[in-house]
This record gives structure tokens, C-alpha cells and sequence, in this order.
């Protein structure tokens, strides 16, 4: 299977951001993408949560997901919606933070909410509150596909190593990691965190991201680091988007997954041990 990894700089204007999709989305077809990952909030990408009233809406009646399992149909591909920004009916009024896998029909296969909140000081001037816009999920989610077991996680979510292992011993053989990283701490960590994930778990690690300085009518705009990336069962970088808008191709072979996990079978190891 060709994976197609679509590297955007979304703006906080979801009509905006579904031509750019559909058209990345098309010419990854054209390259030969059989399966099509885009990244987090592909939607809206905004800090202002009244903005975000305004623009965004719930999973039944969103423009952006009905439309995109219509293009999926249409080119007959999986895609895998990084996540979309909703409106939930929680009484907070806080959005959720979900992703899609989508089949060559256009039907929704699977959902994840991104478990873990992005609730930091990376510096004085950039910090970041994602539980008081955002609720977390709390099941994770592995979906099967005839070409492989996809673990579905979001971003943030690459810090936890327990929720990737747990992914992979409940049979995943491909991480999914969207993402909308920060530039400061992307700089410092993507690419070991990711790296890091596929050694541990013997999985391929798949990360679609956000690049760029953001677009926003409303509120301030946001920089994201890119580097969308390929990372093999091994650790081994198979590709790395830069920073441009683009995409990046791999082509998935299983077997590498099973034979990473024959050299070093640590999912199969645990020990129970004593202490803290």
C-alpha cells in the first residue's frame, strides 16, 4: 500500500482548508496513494475559541468531514482525517478533538478523541491551555484494515509511550500521529519522540503535520513546526516532509513490521517487578 502524507498550513477557515485538502488529496492519488493521511485539526486550525463557535460544527452536520468522505468515495482511497476540530454537546461547551478513518466507500470505520491535553509553558510567550477548548478522550482505538492494524493517536499523545505499546501489543502495526507541533518543541523533540515509538513498539510511525505560520482572521496566529514523517519499524527515518506544504509517499511493507519485532521481541517481554 502507498501511504500519501499531506503537509498544510491550515488557517482558521474551514471552507478554506477543504479546497486545499481536496486538491493535495487528488494529486496524491495521482502519485499513486492508495491511503491518504492528513493532519490535526485539518479543518480549523485557531486559538480563539469564539472564533471557533462561530466556524465549527458537530461531527453529524460538519461540512468538512461529509464532503471529505465524499472525496474519498470519489478516488476510491483510505484516508485517514488527522483529526477535525467539533462542536460536542458537552455543558462546558468544550470542542472535541477527533479523528477519522475513512474507507474507499466513504464510510467513518473508526474515531479516536485525543486522549492527552496539550497543557504547557514551553516558553513565557508561548503557552498553551488545550483542556480549557478541548475534552479529552479516554478509549483508545486500533482499526483494521485489509492492508494493515492502524493505532490511532493525535499529536501530544507521542509523549505517552504506554498508550503506543498498548496500541501495538492489541495488534497495531502502524502508528498514525497527526499533528499540529509546536515549532520550539518540534525542533527539540519530533523527531526522537517519533523515533522513539516505532523502536519500542515495532510498528511503522506515520506523522502528517501541520507547517508554517498559520492564517487567522481571528485571534493570534499559531507557528508549527512540519516535518511531516516517515519513521520505519526499525527507527529509521524513511522520510521527512521539511517544511513546505507538500507530500510525502511511502510505500508500507508489513513484512519489515515482523521482522523488527523478530530481532527484538520486547513487546513479548514484560515483567512484573516491585516498587514505585
Amino acid at each position: 500500500m502507498r501511504a500519501a502524507l499531506l503537509q498544510m498550513t491550515s488557517s482558521d477557515q474551514p471552507a478554506d482548508n477543504l479546497a486545499m485538502v481536496q486538491q493535495m488529496i487528488a494529486d496524491a492519488v495521482a502519485g499513486g496513494a492508495g491511503f491518504v493521511l492528513t493532519p490535526e485539526v485539518t479543518n480549523c486550525l485557531s486559538g480563539s475559541r469564539s472564533h471557533q463557535q462561530s466556524v465549527l460544527h458537530h461531527e453529524a452536520d460538519d461540512p468538512t468531514l461529509s464532503a471529505l468522505r465524499d472525496t474519498a468515495a470519489q478516488h476510491g482511497i483510505w484516508l485517514s482525517l488527522g483529526s477535525l476540530a467539533l462542536k460536542t454537546t458537552d455543558a462546558d461547551g468544550r470542542f472535541a478533538n477527533r479523528q477519522f478513518l475513512i474507507d474507499p466507500k466513504g464510510e467513518i470505520v473508526a474515531r479516536y478523541d485525543k486522549i492527552h491535553m496539550f497543557d504547557v509553558d514551553v516558553t513565557p510567550e508561548e503557552t498553551y491551555r488545550e483542556s480549557d477548548g478541548y475534552r479529552p478522550g479516554h478509549e483508545a482505538m486500533v482499526a483494521e484494515t485489509p492492508f494493515a492494524a492502524l493505532g490511532m493517536t493525535i499529536c501530544y499523545d507521542v509523549r505517552f509511550p504506554y498508550l503506543h505499546r498498548r496500541l501495538a501489543k492489541a495488534g497495531a502495526q502502524v502508528l498514525l500521529a497527526p499533528a499540529a507541533f509546536s515549532h520550539v518543541t518540534g525542533a527539540a523533540h519530533w523527531h526522537a519522540l517519533l523515533q522513539a515509538r516505532a523502536i519500542e513498539t515495532g510498528c511503522y510511525v506515520l506523522a502528517a503535520a501541520q507547517t508554517g505560520t498559520h492564517p487567522a482572521a481571528r485571534g493570534p496566529s499559531r507557528r508549527t513546526y512540519g516535518h511531516s514523517l516517515v519513521v520505519s519499524p526499525w527507527g529509521e527515518i524513511l522520510a521527512d516532509g521539511g517544511t513546505d506544504i507538500g507530500i510525502t509517499y511511502i510505500d508500507l511493507d508489513l513484512e519489515k513490521v515482523a521482522q523488527a519485532r523478530r530481532q527484538v521481541p520486547s513487546l513479548s517481554h514484560d515483567r512484573e517487578f516491585d516498587g514505585p
